[in-house]
């Protein structure tokens, strides 16, 4: 005897759904395996993964009242299948375009940082220029460049001019806010300033690299 899991077209239509969801799911499970263990190309990958986000979005928009939390769906119906869960539901994009987007995010606060070094290095130098030697003046400065260098992941742990700032306001630290630089002190921190500043724009990758 046939059993029938529906009463009526509308019924029929729900439980196609569902199935097509139940298999969107699982082939997105299998595709990010695949594109993990390196089986498929990043740009097939991306395509059909595309694909099956824009099937899964539509299809989900349409099962709102049925199937209103995805992840009771899958956990109802034990798919383990983890990876499709982030990728269709936490993500919504392709591996591909996150770690894009990752490197692009990453390049962009890199200039940032860069920028700063360069402002704080320029600040500094002009500041002795404009005679401004008391240690309350000198500190911050030196402790501002010294925070921005710190921040640059592309610049070793022992680059000059960190080293060298490192000295400075531990030399300074140890003298009083209204004392002011000599004459010989003010020269040296403007030479290891500017030696500094050279090194790090030399260390910077150019363009081509």
């Amino acid at each position: 005897m046939e059993v029938k899991l529906w009463n009526d077209k509308r019924e029929r239509e729900m439980y196609d759904n569902l199935a097509e969801l139940f298999a969107i799911i699982k082939a997105t499970e299998k595709l990010e395996k695949a594109y993990v263990r390196d089986i498929i190309s990043g740009a097939e990958y991306e395509t059909e993964c595309q694909k099956l986000i824009a099937q899964f979005k539509t299809l989900s928009s349409t099962l709102t009242d049925t199937v209103p939390n995805v992840e009771r769906f899958h956990d109802t119906y034990k798919m383990d299948c983890p990876a499709a869960l982030n990728r269709l539901v936490t993500s919504g994009v392709p591996a591909t375009v996150e770690h894009r987007t990752a490197a692009a995010m990453s390049s962009v606060s890199s200039a940032a940082v860069v920028a700063e070094c360069v402002q704080n290095f320029i600040t500094a130098m002009d500041s002795l220029k404009l005679n401004m030697i008391a240690v309350d003046q000198v500190h911050p400065l030196l402790s501002d460049l010294s925070s921005s260098l710190n921040k640059l992941s592309i610049l070793p742990v022992d680059f000059e001019g960190k080293t060298k700032m490192r000295e400075w306001l531990s030399r300074l630290s140890k003298m009083g806010a209204a004392d002011e630089l000599t004459e010989q002190q003010v020269r040296q921190l403007h030479f290891d300033l500017e030696s500094s500043y050279n090194s790090f724009m030399a260390s910077l990758p150019t363009g081509g690299s």
